[in-house]
């Protein structure tokens, strides 16, 4: 552990990569359970017997957390429009925040206007939504490649009416989700094979012999999915290729280049030899799952034609019920990393520790792709789309992109009672990420040596941004919000309000104290901050802003 006094830096865009041996990594929540600390036996796959160490958790329990851009060393929740999957939402940092020891993520009603960008005209123009939700990513600050990443959760609003899209997943750190400038060519391959086929859709193919940014010579890069879970919600009764119903849980590995010839349809199984075999569907007493046979990918299109690309979401459906509403569940993927010639791995996702879907590295020579070994970083979130739980397709004679609540035009083309779903609180008690000791796969870092991303974002950094952005996130800062009592700072555990300013105690940073510190063992190189306001011999010291 770094010695008192040295958290104080922030961690943006840290660059370290190494493997966890037997030390404690400083990402961990101080208020973590000591029995978590110990390293163990923790895997659900079998025949995995090494021994698990905690690198990285929060337990959420400190109330009033906020996590706006550069106040905490974990997460930011962004502010910005949604324009992927059909979003009804705008995402907003007021609407993320702890109380009662539970991150609560609130999707509701709330009108917000905002400048859009009409990629055929190349034009800005005034647009509005009319739900507001939030979106949490540890995105450049906490990234790692390999290991056993668990949540424990609440799902939002009521299983029978759709429009909630509930998310907890994973995505490589080379694209930033939202800002589709970074994931354009990027998302999601997992690709490193040079041909014809891919170069031109691929922007980091293995075809390059120039290792541009850092990145090594001959190898293809990306941005994989690893989703979780994602909850569809919504009426129950039988639907088409499955025996699933609604509510159910999909989870999902999605990779390119995809499948092109003889595609699977939506709603229909895919036909023998055309999809990806031998995966492992985890049915047994109270678990029921199923392929999912309603995504399977998107074609990211493109000009001239030969720039449009295939995605797969290789994908299978877990029957949920009303408890996973009205309480707390686990979510679990144990992902392990193919080795380096590109082979093996494999993804198990398990819900409530039973073990409900699993694919191997071999499940993946169709298209000759492989398991991630990009650094990744972890999503929460809510969104709200007219893709997900909505009338499909839309009823005749109806306004169907007409989504507002109260407006009688716009009810035929909303889920039933959809307009009673919000507000909703999505609730998450705590993440924990475990890796194997002394296992070389299992990397910690947003940039490690291996799948360096450093350069290649700050080459990018505008395809990371927000119109009117400095930089894509803003430094850590440590005390210096306006106080009037210590408790405005979290107390005197936390920090104490000196002279109307918050100043922390060692451990805690954000502007009022009340984040614990994070970082990387290994890191010692120096990142600049905004504000430092920190006690000295029970004195404030302050930096300017």
């Amino acid at each position: 552990m770094r010695q008192s006094g040295r958290w104080k830096r922030a961690l943006i865009g840290t660059v370290v990569g190494g493997f966890v041996g037997s030390t404690k990594s400083s990402w961990v929540d101080p208020d973590t359970p000591a029995v978590e600390k110990v390293p163990q036996r923790r895997a659900l796959t079998p025949g995995d017997n090494r021994h698990y160490n905690l690198v990285f958790s929060d337990e959420f329990e400190i109330d009033g957390r906020t996590f706006n851009d550069g106040y905490d060393p974990r997460w930011t929740a962004i502010n910005k429009n949604d324009y992927t999957n059909k979003a009804l939402h705008f995402y907003s940092s007021e609407n993320a925040k702890t109380k009662n020891g539970v991150l609560k993520i609130l999707t509701e009603q709330k009108e917000n206007s905002y400048k859009a960008f009409d990629e055929t005209k190349k034009t800005f123009y005034a647009d509005k939504k009319y739900i507001q939700s939030a979106m949490l990513q540890s995105w450049n600050k906490f990234c790692f490649v390999g290991g056993i990443i668990e949540f424990r959760a609440k799902l939002p609003g009521d299983p029978k009416i759709g429009g909630l899209w509930p998310a907890l997943w994973m995505l490589g750190n080379l694209a930033r989700a939202t800002y589709v400038g970074s994931s354009d060519y990027m998302w999601p391959y997992s690709y490193n094979r040079c041909d014809s086929r891919t170069r031109i859709s691929q922007e980091i193919d293995a075809c390059a012999k120039v290792n541009h940014y850092g990145m090594q010579a001959y190898t293809g890069r990306g941005a994989p999915e690893i989703d979780i879970i994602e909850a569809m919600q919504g009426e129950a009764g039988k639907l088409p290729s499955t025996y699933i119903q609604r509510p159910y849980q999909s989870t999902s590995l999605q990779i390119a280049p995809g499948v092109e010839i003889d595609r699977p349809i939506l709603g229909k199984r895919p036909h023998e030899g055309h999809w990806y075999e031998d995966l492992d569907y985890g049915n047994s007493t109270n678990v029921t799952v199923d392929l999912n046979p309603f995504f399977y990918g998107v074609t990211l299109v493109h000009k001239p034609k030969q720039y449009t690309y295939q995605a797969d979401a290789i994908s299978a459906n877990l029957q949920l019920n009303d408890t996973h509403y009205n309480s707390m569940h686990l979510y679990r993927v144990e992902w392990e990393p193919p080795a380096e010639d590109g082979s093996g791995g494999y993804l198990r996702w398990y819900t409530d520790e039973k073990f409900v879907f699993g694919i191997n590295g071999d499940s993946l020579s169709i298209m000759q792709s492989e398991i991630p070994s990009e650094p990744m970083y972890l999503l929460m979130n809510t969104a709200v789309s007219s893709s997900w739980g909505f009338p499909a397709p839309c009823p005749d004679n109806c306004e169907c992109e007409c989504f507002e609540c109260g407006n009688p035009a716009c009810q035929c083309a909303l889920p039933t009672d959809y307009c009673n779903n919000f507000p909703a609180s999505f609730e998450i008690d705590y993440v924990r990420v475990y890796q194997a000791v002394n296992e070389s796969r299992h990397i910690l870092g947003c940039s490690p040596e291996s799948r360096p991303t450093e350069k290649w974002i700050e080459g990018h950094a505008q395809r990371y941004m927000e119109e009117g952005d400095k930089a894509p996130l803003r430094p850590l800062q440590t005390g210096g919000m306006p106080c009037e009592k210590d408790r405005d700072c979290g107390g005197k555990l936390h920090g104490i309000c000196i002279s109307g300013r918050c100043a922390c105690e060692d451990g805690y940073t954000g502007p009022n104290c009340l984040a614990h510190a994070g970082f990387y063992d290994e890191d010692t190189g120096a990142h600049p901050e905004p504000f430092l306001c920190k006690l000295t011999n029970r004195q404030p010291a302050c930096s300017p802003v």
